[in-house]
């Protein structure tokens, strides 16, 4: 089956236009981030897991609604993020510490 990006620049489980199975989606992955500093904005987050090749390719990602930060989809693309937050997007999970 062919995919074609669905966002531009944007590599991340979920930015697929296609039918995928349960078996081509898998299992949730995880990220452990170590932050440094207070916070990193959101956008800033995605693209550092490479999730997507820019920072502006991140905020599209947010924008879509695909991305949650604790369990709440998050719309603000610069949002900061802290030590002990998790980001999912699609099956990644992001755990910052």
């Amino acid at each position: 089956m062919d995919f074609a990006p669905l966002y531009p620049g944007c590599n991340g489980a979920d930015a697929w236009y296609g039918n995928q199975t349960s078996a081509a989606k898998g299992a949730m992955q995880q990220l452990v981030f170590p932050l440094k500093g207070e916070f990193i904005e959101l956008n800033q987050l995605l693209k550092l897991a490479g999730l997507c090749d820019s920072g502006g390719a991140g905020k599209i990602l947010v924008a879509s609604g695909k991305v949650t930060v604790d369990g709440k989809t998050e719309l603000r693309k610069t949002c900061k993020i802290r030590t002990g937050q998790l980001v999912v997007m699609g099956s990644m999970r992001i755990r910052v510490e």
